[in-house]
């Protein structure tokens, strides 16, 4: 694969992970997140699996964009 196509796919990559990360945000923030914490203590399945994918897309992005 050429360097070129390998940035453009890093870059594909770490703006659905940011995309990912920012909407696991948005869950964890929300009424029923914020409920569900309040009398369990845990956070969301939902939140934690966004968190988890866009964290690891996002890594894997900027692997790609510095990557030689």
């Amino acid at each position: 694969m050429s360097k070129k196509n390998s940035k453009i796919i890093g870059i594909v990559l770490l703006v659905v992970g940011i995309i990912l990360l920012v909407w696991g945000v948005d869950v964890y923030g929300a009424f029923g997140s914020k409920l569900g914490r309040a009398i369990s203590g845990d956070i969301s399945n939902k939140a934690l699996i966004l968190f988890a994918i866009g964290g690891v897309c996002s890594g894997l992005g900027v692997y790609k964009i510095l990557g030689k």
